[in-house]
């Protein structure tokens, strides 16, 4: 029998587990398996593969029971997934539904979730600019928070890398605030776009609206044709899978890749309980985890574990993963375990009309937009709040289709719209700042359906994000006066923290162990061979988005775990 136990130890062992498959996991297991190492990744949700798993993908609109809009029941029974802008009949299936995975909210949050192979990378809205020293420096200038461990010149490598693997699409523009990178072909301007763009440039010297950077390929390269995908078709239904490969996901892209190496297994439908840490040891030995299907508890065994759950996920994780030696949570010597959680405020927008270009209108879809980086507080502090914001903006043409008439007349009143003036639009994206009182802890007596515990989110807004909105919508105003827009509309939508989809922090990297979990190589300070890679790892927030930062950390603290492997330090 003995030998029985040794062969099934055997059998569940490997030399890396990653745990995620979303963005950042999906980068571990490429990077990992690619140096040679067994990998298991170990994702909660069901399977989804690439093209055969998109089952909405190539439907019309007319093909949909409800013509893409939810049922009131689905929409009642899901208050908080249903806020989420991309969910809808046509992608329902790649969101967590709330009763799935409840949770404790002290102040409201809308947490928004992707449990499936590939995650969150099947539904994000492919925004990838490089963060800038200012971002890095943010914490030390202003002395709230701590200060980032690495600077710039640490990953701006490791941003190429991952930037010619993935495709990115953009203009290399050569603006401090934000880096130029290893860029395919930008998306087309709009006359409008380009005219607003221009008439910023004449009146300010610091503000600047370029085209976005976006994960798409507009042009394949070698290394994209071998990944299997192909240039975007600018269909603009991303949320539902692309068959083409045309925006990067991890089903499409790291994933396929990293089994191609011989080297990766993958179990969906594991969620995982918590990290096994062996006290002789010193160290991290394994993962529990619960078999969505069958309840079954299980274990599985490696030298270096990666935890990409997603933010709040790795935080639960980590939190519920204790022992004689980490009562409080794996790492958490310090008491900072779920701490100093931040977010993207996305409250404010600003709307307009121009009366010019009449002679214009576009044509076809684009699934990009232009995009303001931040100019408030860049050089010095101007403003009574900290850190600034950016914006994104589109403008489009007004379109009117009348649906009078019947057989020919209304066939003829269909394809021939009246066209209005132009539209212009603006949305915020402002940095908050992490604070020890905005965090995540279990509940004591709440569990989830498989047993383990519920998660308390306990994060709000603060003076700082009120004045930022004010200052936006302001700043905004001004631009949109200067350029001749008319009918100048602001809004905050005053809406729940979660709903930007942009929660980070509370498994900060820092320089001291005593203020922070992670160091600069994204290694818990306190149990060596566990590295965090997503959204948890953050010490502050920027203005960009944050998954470009996500899969250039997580390549770089694979090739740093690799090394140390080899010289035998873990």
């Amino acid at each position: 029998m003995a030998n029985f136990a040794i062969d099934a130890v055997k059998e569940t062992t490997y030399d890396a587990i990653v745990i995620g498959s979303g963005i950042s996991g999906g980068w571990s297991a490429k990077e990992l398996t690619g140096k040679g190492l067994r990998t298991l990744v170990l994702e909660r949700g069901r399977d989804v593969k690439h093209v055969t798993d998109y089952p909405t993908t190539m439907k019309n609109p007319w093909e949909f029971e409800h013509r893409g809009q939810l049922p009131l029941k689905v929409r009642e029974e899901n208050p908080i997934i249903s806020k989420c802008y991309a969910f809808n009949e046509t992608s329902e299936h790649f969101f967590v539904k709330d009763a799935e995975q409840p949770y404790v909210q002290e102040k409201p949050f809308d947490w928004i979730r992707g449990y499936q192979v590939g995650g969150k990378s099947l539904l994000w809205a492919r925004q990838t600019q490089r963060w800038s020293e200012f971002d890095f420096e943010g914490p030390a200038r202003d002395s709230f928070a701590v200060d980032w461990p690495i600077r710039y010149a640490d990953i701006a490598p490791w941003y190429s890398y991952v930037e010619k693997f993935a495709g990115i699409a953009g203009n290399k523009d050569g603006l401090p605030t934000l880096p130029d990178g290893e860029f395919l072909p930008p998306h087309d301007w709009n006359c409008v776009e380009k005219y607003f763009s221009q008439q910023v440039a004449k009146q300010y010297k610091d503000r600047h609206v370029i085209m976005g950077r976006c994960a798409h390929i507009t042009k394949p390269q070698p290394v994209h044709l071998q990944q299997g995908r192909a240039q975007c078709q600018h269909r603009t239904i991303c949320e539902r899978g692309c068959p083409f490969g045309g925006y990067f996901s991890s089903n499409a892209s790291t994933l396929p890749w990293a089994a191609k190496t011989g080297k990766l297994t993958l179990r969906p439908n594991s969620v995982v309980h918590s990290i096994i840490y062996d006290e002789k040891k010193g160290k991290a030995t394994g993962v529990r985890v619960i078999d969505a299907t069958t309840k079954q508890m299980m274990e599985f065994y490696a030298r270096i574990i990666f935890v990409n759950a997603a933010a709040l996920n790795t935080n639960l994780v980590l939190l519920n993963s204790t022992s004689s030696r980490f009562p409080n949570g794996l790492g958490n010597d310090n008491g900072l375990l779920g701490k100093y959680v931040a977010f993207h405020n996305y409250r404010a927008g600003i709307s307009g009309e121009y009366d010019g270009f009449l002679d214009s209108t576009t044509d076809g879809r684009r699934p990009n937009s232009p995009y303001i980086p931040r100019f408030r507080n860049v050089y010095k502090q101007e403003t009574d709040f900290l850190r600034g914001y950016a914006a994104g903006f589109s403008a489009g043409r007004i379109s009117r289709t009348s649906q009078d008439g019947i057989g020919a007349d209304l066939k003829e009143n269909l394809f021939n719209p009246s066209l209005g003036g132009w539209h212009v639009g603006s949305h915020m994206m402002g940095e908050t700042i992490p604070k020890e009182s905005n965090y995540v802890a279990l509940d004591s007596n709440q569990k989830d359906p498989f047993g383990i515990p519920q998660l308390r989110i306990s994060v709000a807004y603060d003076d700082n994000d009120d004045k930022m909105v004010k200052d936006y919508q302001e700043q905004m105003t001004e631009m949109f006066t200067m350029a001749g827009f008319k009918n100048i509309k602001v809004r905050d939508d005053k809406r729940n923290p979660g709903l930007d989809i942009h929660e980070m922090g509370g498994v900060r990297m820092g320089k001291d162990p005593k203020t922070s979990l992670l160091n600069k190589w994204n290694q818990l300070h306190a149990c060596k061979n566990v590295f965090v890679t997503d959204g948890a790892c953050m010490t502050s927030t920027s203005t960009q988005n944050p998954s470009l930062t996500y899969m250039a950390l997580s390549a770089r603290a694979v090739d740093y775990a690799v090394k140390e492997i080899t010289k035998k330090n873990l």
